[in-house]
């Protein structure tokens, strides 16, 4: 019991003893923290002290100095003990009276005490006074980081500490040297300088420069004033000149000076004189020499972000504009990579380069215009001229030494076979030039217009560029000149390919400016045999490359522009022909090998007839849309396996005096199936009875004619006539009198659709500009509308080149950006856009006028009636199947064949009833009395007068639906019933035995392209009555 007590007892006694110890252990702790604390106070209290003390004398010392000057010694022992208390958000004011004391003790004349640079002469003080100059010298450089030049109080410091680091870093100037056997220090004195100028190298001097220089010229408006920008210059300048150009300080140079954005641009316009040392040291050059270094440009681009390697460019570019292709070309390849590579769901849009993900920064942003303002002297007259001398020569017809020819007369040059006019050396400062401008317009996306404008206005700039080309071909053959640039290696050459792509690209910028007059009259830019040459050259080159499948991710920018170019060429040449009769057809591949392939489904001739289809024949064309539409028909069950067979179809009935009303609302809600499908149709007559019709597609196709012929009849209101002779028809933009217009208009575009899909032809001949909408060619950035202009009203047209082509001040003519129309008895301003009505039209913008004009007129004051027609049209003819054919080829295909007829063809092709045969009498007499005595308009107007159409079918009468029909008719036609058993024997027994039916008129079923023709027993009788009736439309009916 006694032991258990004792254990405990002894349990008591450690804890209490260690208790002790841990609060011995936490006194003493107190005591040494009490201790400290008592320490650190002390040490506030002394420096605090010490600080006010050192303060307090600092004032009265610069207070005192302002009536008596101290010495050079007093103010080195008074700035030790300011900066060894310094603190640099107390002691700013402080430290700039320091400044200007020792700026001020500088500028004492014949006083060497006074000079601050005197204490280096004292042995014992040299040492310390080096120290505290860098210590100077460093605070210099960290205000100069936060002080901002827009604040005028700041812009007075900004002074004062440039001038310390520019008085403090060269002793050129110091007055030391001016004394007795200050030449001896001289050496020891620039030493001493250099000494400080690498430390506060390795300290951050060149970003300190570049902060101030952020502040005062990445804004709107530069705020850094003229003596501090040359400051700034200057002192970048030195470290770099005294280091011979080091790699090391090269690269922060460049890297922290050159690449403040509009740098130069502000220098020659704030501080002009701060380029003189740039220039001295020949800056540029050295610059260029070391990024010439594959090393040194890595290091240089991979440091800085994109945005920043733009603004170098520029500024290398404002500096100076000779010799950089290389390097703009190498720093233009990396901004499209970053670009590339930084692309993702988060971008932000960069003004120059496009969308990337990049970081914000506000004054970067705020130097763009400056930046862009730079880079524009790239694509300057002058400097476009100085680049590409050489073309001037090629163009004057001048040839250069050639150094060495093959047996083909090529010169053997650096990039293989180049042009047997040109030697080597200047071919390839041509395709260095290409190169350059190419990656250009590929780097700085968002201004590729403004850069493609000064190229292409450059006066002849693409015609010499074109000579070039052309200097490639050793004689006159399209083909010998697309196998010379083959020879010297178009396909793989990327220079070569590089300069193809810059012309093609300034070529599609140019011509869609350059009007009917330009073009044809004054041939300019490019004579129209020219012209000839390089649609030829284009035409068999993207065939070769799209017929071989030559599409790689290489050649892909070329096959691109050259088509893109190829196409605006051809577009031109449909509306006003330039070149020869079937120039646009390819006679290396035969017709039939083309659509073996196509029907072979091979991926090349799959792309050609989406690219390019004028390279097969017109005819081949139509086919192999016939083909389409077939296929069409199949996939939706809708065919006739034979003339005997009806699928289900959609039953109309309609009166013959509301055709068009009771057509819209049986059909326009029709789904496009139905639509595309057998439409049956049940006449009303003016008696409110049924018609006796038969039921096959010739009631349709009279209802299809009568409701084309009501729709697009000007009168309706839905459709005007262009002015001018040719009178052809376009949406009305007074068509809203109608309430439904738009619904009337997407019901007259599926008519439309349906007579093509079915293979009617109809005469509706469209205004060239409504085809190319229904093409949707106005919807392509090279579309110009001013070409297409003179197709609906040709006096505006010749208004607009007037304007054009004004050389006085077109502010003379008091014209705005509005017009005012008469619309139904009301005057409409139309502003041609926002505000136009107070934008005056001036020389600078009236060619945007000119185009707004022309584009509002056509476009937009029709734009809903032309979309709604065009929604209709195309629900019922594919888009894709329309591609393969130009305006006027569309227009052939809608209303016929503009060719004479071919009344053989039509013979061939002529079935007869009623007694009536190939070799009856009668129908030798009619097909003599049409090839003999009757004139090409009056074959139109027989044509017309049977079918409804005066034009021939595309593929022939062959496709005539249905076929062209002559019948015998010996009653009235009230009386007709059509063949019958016993109405073919009486016109066989019969002819002869009845008199002449002198009294009657040949007649007509357009439905069914059938001519009723009685049997004449004289020849000229039936020249007589044929002729009266085509003429007069006599008998002309539609049962």
């Amino acid at each position: 019991m006694f032991g258990g007590n004792k254990k405990k007892d002894r349990v008591e006694f450690v804890e209490k003893v260690q208790a002790a110890r841990q609060q011995r252990s936490e006194g003493k702790e107190r005591e040494r923290a009490a201790i400290r604390i008592q320490a650190w106070m002390r040490r506030l209290l002394c420096i605090t002290k010490l600080r006010t003390e050192t303060r307090e004398e600092f004032d009265q010392f610069i207070e005192q100095s302002g009536t008596k000057k101290p010495s050079a010694t007093d103010v080195f022992h008074l700035a030790r003990k300011f900066l060894f208390t310094f603190h640099l958000k107390d002691d700013e004011k402080r430290f700039e009276a320091l400044c200007r004391l020792i700026l001020g003790s500088m500028e004492a004349q014949s006083e060497p005490r006074l000079w601050y640079v005197s204490v280096v002469l004292s042995h014992d003080l040299v040492l310390l006074w080096l120290h505290q100059l860098k210590h100077l010298l460093l605070i210099c450089c960290k205000l100069l980081r936060k002080l901002k030049p827009s604040v005028s109080t700041d812009a007075k410091k900004i002074s004062i500490y440039l001038n310390m680091l520019i008085v403090f870093t060269d002793c050129g100037n110091w007055k030391i040297l001016s004394m007795k056997g200050g030449e001896a220090l001289r050496q020891s004195l620039q030493q001493l300088c250099a000494n400080v100028l690498g430390h506060l190298n390795s300290k951050g001097l060149y970003p300190s420069l570049k902060d101030l220089l952020m502040s005062g010229l990445a804004c709107s408006e530069p705020s850094l004033k003229c003596a501090s920008f040359k400051a700034v210059i200057t002192m970048a300048l030195r470290p770099l000149v005294l280091s011979n150009f080091s790699d090391n300080l090269s690269s922060l140079f460049i890297l922290n000076i050159l690449s403040v954005p509009g740098l130069i641009l502000h220098l020659s316009s704030i501080a002009p004189d701060g380029l003189k040392p740039l220039k001295v040291h020949g800056i540029y050059k050295k610059v260029i020499s070391f990024l010439q270094k594959e090393q040194s440009i890595r290091i240089v681009l991979n440091a800085l972000e994109c945005s920043y390697s733009l603004c170098l460019l520029a500024n290398l570019v404002e500096l100076s504009q000779l010799e950089i292709e290389e390097i703009i070309t190498k720093i233009l390849n990396y901004c499209q990579s970053y670009v590339a590579k930084k692309q993702s769901n988060l971008t932000n849009w960069h003004p120059i380069l496009g969308w990337f993900k990049q970081s914000t920064d506000e004054q970067l942003n705020n130097s763009i215009p400056h930046i862009r303002k730079q880079l524009q002297s790239l694509w300057s007259q002058k400097v476009v001229n100085l680049l590409f001398e050489a073309l001037l020569v090629i163009s004057e017809g001048e040839s250069n030494e050639v150094k060495s020819k093959d047996d083909k007369g090529l010169v053997i040059g650096n990039h293989g076979l180049v042009s047997a006019e040109v030697a080597p050396d200047v071919v390839e400062v041509i395709l260095k030039s290409c190169v350059m401008y190419q990656t250009v317009l590929c780097t700085f996306s968002q201004i590729k217009l403004d850069i493609l404008t000064g190229l292409s206005y450059q006066e002849g700039f693409v015609v010499h560029l074109w000579k070039f080309f052309d200097s490639f071909c050793q004689n006159d053959s399209v083909e010998s000149h697309l196998w010379s640039l083959e020879k010297t290696g178009l396909f793989n050459s990327h220079e070569l390919q590089a300069a193809l792509v810059l012309f093609c690209d300034c070529c599609s910028h140019l011509l869609p400016i350059v009007d009917d007059s330009e073009m044809y009259e004054i041939q300019k830019p490019f004579r129209l045999d020219e012209l000839n040459r390089i649609s030829a050259f284009l035409n068999n080159l993207v065939f070769k490359m799209l017929w071989n499948e030559m599409v790689e991710e290489s050649r892909e920018q070329m096959l691109n522009s050259a088509h893109t170019l190829l196409m605006i060429l051809y577009d031109r040449d449909c509306r006003r022909s330039f070149t020869s009769q079937d120039q646009w057809l390819v006679r290396s591949i035969k017709t039939s090998t083309f659509v073996s392939e196509l029907e072979k489904r091979k991926k090349g001739a799959l792309m050609v007839i989406q690219k390019i289809p004028h390279v097969l024949p017109h005819r081949e064309r139509v086919q192999l849309f016939r083909k389409l539409v077939t296929k069409d028909k199949v996939e939706l069950g809708i065919t006739r396996p034979s003339d005997d067979f009806f699928p289900q179809g959609t039953l109309i009935t309609v009166h013959r005096a509301r055709l068009l009303e009771d057509g819209y609302e049986q059909l326009a809600l029709l789904p496009t199936r139905s639509f595309k499908g057998i439409i049956r149709v049940r006449f009303i007559n003016e008696q409110g009875l049924s018609e006796a019709g038969i039921d096959q597609d010739g009631v349709f196709k009279e209802f299809l004619e009568e409701v084309v012929k009501k729709g697009f009849d000007p009168s309706l209101g839905l459709f005007k006539m262009t002015s001018g002779e040719e009178e052809r028809l376009f949406p009305s933009s007074t068509s809203f009198i109608h309430n439904n217009h738009l619904k009337l208009f997407e019901f007259l575009g599926k008519v439309l659709g349906k007579a093509l899909y079915e293979g009617m032809v109809v005469e509706v001949p469209f205004a060239s500009f409504f085809l190319n909408h229904i093409l949707s060619r106005q919807h392509s950035g090279l579309y110009s509308s001013i070409d297409e202009l003179p197709s609906l009203d040709q006096s505006l047209y010749k208004s607009l080149c007037f304007i054009k082509h004004y050389d006085s001040d077109v502010r003379d003519l008091e014209l705005s950006f509005s017009f005012d129309e008469d619309v139904l008895g009301k005057v409409i301003t139309h502003q041609l856009m926002p505000g136009g009505n107070v934008i005056q039209v001036t020389n600078d913008n009236k060619i945007s006028y000119v185009h707004l004009m022309a584009h509002y007129r056509m476009c937009v004051q029709i734009r809903e009636q032309t979309a709604a027609f065009i929604r209709g049209f195309k629900s019922i003819v594919r888009h894709d199947w329309l591609q393969m054919f130009s305006g006027p080829e569309l227009q052939r295909l809608i209303s016929g064949d503009n060719a004479a007829m071919d009344l053989g063809d039509l013979r061939r092709h002529t079935r007869y009833y009623g007694g009536y045969h190939s070799n009856h009498r009668v129908v030798n007499w009619l097909w003599d009395v049409l090839e003999k005595d009757f004139s090409e308009d009056e074959k139109s107007r027989f044509l017309k007068f049977v079918t409804s159409c005066s034009k021939p079918p595309l593929l022939g009468f062959a496709h005539l639906e249905p076929p062209f029909s002559v019948r015998c008719v010996e009653c009235n036609d009230d009386e007709d019933e059509g063949d019958t058993v016993g109405s073919v024997f009486r016109g066989f027994f019969s002819v002869g035995r009845r008199r002449d039916p002198v009294g009657r008129l040949p007649t007509s079923s357009t439905c069914f392209n059938l001519l009723k023709l009685p049997n004449y027993r004289k020849k000229s009788t039936l020249k007589e009555k044929l002729r009266y009736a085509i003429n007069a439309n006599a008998g002309f009916e539609l049962s």
